[in-house]
């Protein structure tokens, strides 16, 4: 694996790691050059460009605890990445799997699904150009969205 391609694997993982965490901000700062696509070829009220609006998404749909964080883990696997350095862009595609447990669900698979993301470099960094999110399998959610 190339460096920039694990450069742009760590940056996925970070996407977990700081959901996970609760970091609303962190997550959204993530999309600072970028946008988050609610679905494949929505309408504009299902694209949320910019950290601003990423934040406003996250806010809207994640349920927080009094520890600060969704009680969930995000599992990454199946990462693919493929970068085209003269053009310094990429695309990759990743499974995903959350779990959660609260007070009162017991620990669960909660969803899963895959994501199909492109990505840039500004100023030497990789940064999210766009995530899309699919959602393959759904269990029980009320306890991590507000929807």
């Amino acid at each position: 694996m190339t460096d920039h391609a694990r450069e742009i694997e760590n940056l996925v993982y970070r996407y977990a790691e700081r959901i996970d965490a609760g970091d609303l901000d962190g997550v959204a700062a993530l999309f600072e050059h970028g946008r988050i696509c609610g679905m494949e070829d929505g309408p504009p009220e299902t694209v949320f460009a910019g950290t601003a609006r990423a934040r406003k998404m996250y806010e809207m749909a994640t349920r927080l605890y009094d520890d600060g964080t969704p009680k969930t883990k995000h599992f990454t696997s199946n990462v693919q990445i493929y970068v085209d350095e003269a053009s310094g862009t990429a695309r990759g595609s990743a499974y995903y799997c959350v779990t959660q447990a609260t007070p009162d669900l017991p620990l669960q698979i909660i969803v899963t699904g895959h994501y199909r993301d492109t990505f840039h470099r500004v100023d030497g960094a990789w940064w999210f150009d766009s995530r899309t999110m699919y959602v393959d399998q759904i269990g029980d959610t009320s306890r991590h969205l507000k929807f």
